[in-house]
């Protein structure tokens, strides 16, 4: 059953109950596309719309970091918003902007950048219910980690500040010298047999691909080169 809006969604992980909202990332500023990614049609939806319904079907609530000034499309119903607090700090100011809106609401969060179209509910499930009681579910595939596509307690906030007050902005950073669950990609596919959920839309050609394997036809108003 999918959260209903405004509601809290509730997990079982590791024997205890847990509320999980979830952190939807805006804020890029999509030089590789050469226009927005939160806007691109995909199907009825925008990209960025897309993304919070999915993540909506599995957590609640979510919220949307943006940049400042940044215009976003028609969101589903119950979606918050924030801004990013501090300007140019990547995925981690992003996170520690989303974590303050829902620090009082939830005990962990799923965070997602806009740019997975092909993001699956099971893949954030099978995310969340690796938590435990470690700090964080982060996808790894061999040396690379995937801390946008990662699960976190919200305790991790004071650790996102500190990494900001120092200035060094690598999310993957929050997985050094933690209490943290690195999932092997290959299980992962139990869920997502090809990792969909993985695959970031950075290019015209990805984008065009993404609407393929959605089904979706590439038609007026879709971005071309």
């Amino acid at each position: 059953m999918n959260p209903s809006p405004g509601s809290v969604a509730l997990f079982r992980v590791g024997g205890k109950m847990l509320r999980v909202g979830g952190i939807v990332l805006c804020g890029g500023k999509s030089l590789r596309m050469g226009r927005p990614k939160l806007s691109l049609p995909f199907g009825d939806e925008t990209m960025l719309g897309r993304v919070v319904r999915i993540v909506g079907q599995v957590v609640s609530p979510v919220v949307v970091v943006a940049s400042a000034d940044q215009e976003l499309p028609k969101l589903p119903s119950g979606t918050l918003v924030t801004r990013d607090e501090i300007s140019n700090a990547g995925p981690l100011g992003g996170l520690a902007s989303g974590i303050a809106v829902l620090r009082d609401r939830v005990d962990a969060v799923y965070l997602s950048s806009c740019d997975v179209p092909l993001l699956k509910a099971e893949f954030i499930r099978a995310v969340v219910a690796a938590l435990g009681t470690s700090e964080m579910a982060m996808p790894r595939d061999g040396e690379h980690l995937h801390p946008l596509s990662a699960a976190y307690h919200i305790g991790v906030e004071a650790r996102v500040r500190h990494l900001l007050a120092e200035n060094r902005l690598k999310a993957q950073l929050l997985a050094q010298d933690s209490n943290a669950c690195l999932i092997d990609t290959e299980d992962l596919r139990k869920v997502d047999p090809n990792l969909e959920s993985l695959q970031n839309v950075n290019s015209s050609d990805g984008y065009r691909a993404a609407l393929a394997a959605a089904n979706l036809p590439h038609g007026p108003g879709v971005y071309s080169d």
